[in-house]
């Protein structure tokens, strides 16, 4: 940019900056990129170190003794800075926790702006109730709670019970838009049978007739042989060159996503599957539910076990490989595809160069266990 004079335009830059202004001159591409760039950065957290944090935090914090929920979230590096705590942001749309209830404790009943959704990791016995309904759940299951509707958890068993939580909050924190309420009581009345919406739609890719209007959750649980049996019907196919074998949680009365505005995915990775690398706009968060392998993401190799999570934030050049030659890998994800196709954001694109794959530059070193 040429300058007149330089010494009274940097006086002036200092001026308006003290003044809370800006110079539009000098600040242009940093507004409006040529193309996007993300403030999250990929990265990987392994099991270990999130299951210690939460056991020590079991041994401190009782749940509904003090303690409204028991859960570890992920916190971004590139989005440290922002306060309070990041925006509890695993990317910048997206909140993630590994949440644990040990056996009688009762997660108590609220309900927030916000919405979210968890995916069960490990135990037997947990409950949760979804505006009246109680939802008994196992490993592997999906569940949902819609923006501003009544949850609470609990846990019979006598095993701990763990799972993803996953939520918008770093949009609405953004946005400024969160409202939170808690019930008057621990746990809401149930006003319909156990499963209720579960045992409507048992009958799979089928929908009750009063349910043609749109709902905004008509099914609550999507077990986990509902999402195998889907996979294990696309495997009689060739897998996508990208995904492997790939669904996606759907709400039944719309076909559209089963949460408002949440994306979620299952995705099996067949024994040596290399997928292709592309990118997006949405960002993606990743729990690695079964088996082992690595992701390139724009050049550099995370390799994740069961039990990691992972974050491909936006625009960034990714594919996964299962590096086992006899089991499949699982991985569950969760994005912020709706948001951005509801403003018409979304843009993809596939990597062209080497068949598709990229050339690994350097090797993720994760924070593991002491």
């Amino acid at each position: 940019m040429k300058t007149r004079d330089s010494k009274n335009l940097e006086e002036l830059h200092q001026n308006l900056q003290e003044e809370n202004m800006g110079p539009l001159w000098s600040s242009i591409h940093q507004l409006n990129t040529i193309e996007p760039k993300s403030k999250p950065i990929a990265y990987l957290w392994k099991k270990e170190l999130i299951r210690k944090r939460l056991k020590e935090a079991e041994e401190l914090l009782e749940v509904g003794e003090g303690a409204d929920r028991r859960a570890v979230f992920l916190i971004n590096p590139g989005m440290k800075d922002l306060e309070p705590v990041g925006w509890g942001g695993a990317t910048q749309t997206l909140y993630a926790a590994v949440q644990a209830v040990k056996p009688g404790e009762i997660a108590p009943a609220h309900r927030h702006t916000t919405t979210a959704l968890r995916f069960i990791i490990n135990g037997h016995g947990g409950e949760g109730r979804v505006n009246g309904e109680k939802i008994t759940f196992e490993p592997g299951d999906f569940l949902i709670t819609p923006t501003w509707t009544w949850h609470d958890h609990t846990n019979i068993n006598d095993e701990e019970v763990i799972w993803m939580d996953c939520l918008d909050v770093p949009f609405t924190n953004f946005l400024s838009t969160c409202f939170t309420e808690f019930h008057e009581k621990k746990q809401q009345d149930l006003l319909v049978e156990d499963n209720f919406s579960l045992k409507r739609y048992n009958g799979g890719m089928v929908r009750p007739i009063d349910d043609r209007k749109e709902k905004i959750a008509p099914l609550g649980r999507y077990t986990w042989k509902m999402a195998k049996d889907g996979i294990e019907g696309l495997m009689e196919l060739d897998p996508n060159p990208i995904d492997g074998y790939a669904i996606e949680y759907i709400n039944p009365s719309t076909g559209k996503d089963a949460n408002d505005r949440i994306g979620s995915r299952m995705q099996c990775l067949a024994p040596g599957f290399k997928g292709k690398a592309h990118r997006h706009v949405h960002s993606t968060i990743y729990h690695v539910f079964k088996g082992e392998g690595y992701s390139v993401i724009d050049g550099e190799r995370f390799d994740w076990a069961e039990g990691d999570f992972f974050v491909v934030p936006t625009w960034a050049w990714h594919e996964h490989i299962n590096t086992s030659s006899s089991k499949e890998a699982f991985l569950f994800s969760t994005n912020d595809l709706p948001i951005m196709e509801a403003f018409d954001f979304e843009v993809e694109e596939n990597f062209k160069e080497n068949d598709g794959h990229q050339i690994i530059q350097s090797v993720f070193n994760p924070i593991k266990v002491d």
